[in-house]
């Protein structure tokens, strides 16, 4: 079942999200709801969504960065960004920490703020703990865009959004991100 993405503007999107114990993570209602959040990501499509999108304020988010999306990408955006394919999995109750003081700086969109993208800096390393999808310990050390990704998802859990991050200047309607700025490098879009 696809569930409906809630977009910039609901207040659900800015409230504060509970952890899930692992009791909660195993039942019934919380499998049911990463099924169809699993769903509505390869529907979307999507790299990401986190529990309050879809209107529920938990800690919890999907990610997959199939490779089917790394098509329309050169090989040199593909290194450029450090963008691998990312296989299915859970985050619930994520904290994260920078693994280093380097800035990645690249556009990005939200599916909770569609036909738009701005250029956002992000840590390149990052380590989450959290827990998976049958509620055990798990430890991800990411880099690249799976390190961006990792970084928006707990972001919407923690209510935020890429457009409290970005650099204002550069935000921009897809269609003009694909007209001017698609085969630019990313610091371009913003001293012109």
């Amino acid at each position: 079942m696809r569930l409906k993405i809630a977009t910039v503007g609901e207040p659900v999107l800015r409230r504060d999200t509970q952890e899930l114990s692992k009791e909660q993570i195993l039942s019934p209602s919380i499998q049911d709801l990463i099924e169809h959040m699993r769903e509505t990501l390869r529907d979307a499509p999507g790299v990401g969504l986190a529990a309050p999108q879809i209107g529920q304020s938990l800690r919890l988010a999907v990610i997959e960065d199939s490779a089917d999306y790394h098509k329309t990408l050169t090989e040199s955006d593909l290194k450029e960004r450090g963008r691998t394919e990312v296989p299915f999995h859970v985050i619930v109750n994520p904290g994260i920490e920078s693994r280093g003081a380097a800035i990645a700086t690249f556009f990005e969109g939200c599916l909770s703020l569609p036909g738009f993208t701005a250029l956002v800096p992000r840590e390149k390393e990052v380590r989450v703990r959290c827990l998976d999808h049958r509620g055990e310990p798990r430890i991800i050390d990411a880099s690249g865009w799976y390190a961006r990704i990792l970084q928006h998802e707990i972001d919407h859990l923690n209510r935020t959004m890429y457009i409290d991050r970005m650099d204002s200047r550069s935000f921009s309607s897809l269609d003009n991100y694909t007209r001017h700025w698609k085969d630019r490098p990313p610091q371009s879009s913003i001293s012109q």
